[in-house]
């Protein structure tokens, strides 16, 4: 059996802070980028969207603004303090209404 990776704990105090919002599109910033599992914070602006698309489980936390989560056709209004869990394999998409700021992570292979 091989030694873990030895990896840092990471404190991010107003981990909010760590979202880009960019006129042209989302702009994820990884907080963890592993083999085993994948933290990013994101900002969308109003009307902008993440297209619908098939990915591994995965938990959204939603910390400020309001949108709309789609889970395989099913849409859930979403607002800051809502958590949306995707089941592996589900299709997921989510377009903002308002400045939109979410904490994502995803399981890996």
């Amino acid at each position: 059996m091989s030694s873990p990776v030895a990896m840092p704990t990471l404190v991010f105090p107003a981990v909010a802070d760590q979202a880009v919002f960019d006129a042209t599109g989302p702009r994820p910033q990884f907080l963890v980028d592993s083999e085993k599992l994948t933290v990013v914070v994101a900002g969308l602006e109003p009307g902008q969207q993440i297209p619908s698309h098939p990915e591994a489980l995965a938990v959204y936390h939603f910390l400020a603004g309001e949108g709309v989560m789609t889970v395989n056709d099913e849409a859930f209004a979403v607002t800051a303090g809502a958590t949306v869990i995707a089941p592996p394999g589900s299709a997921r998409g989510l377009r903002a209404g308002s400045r939109l700021t979410f904490l994502a992570a995803k399981a890996g292979a």
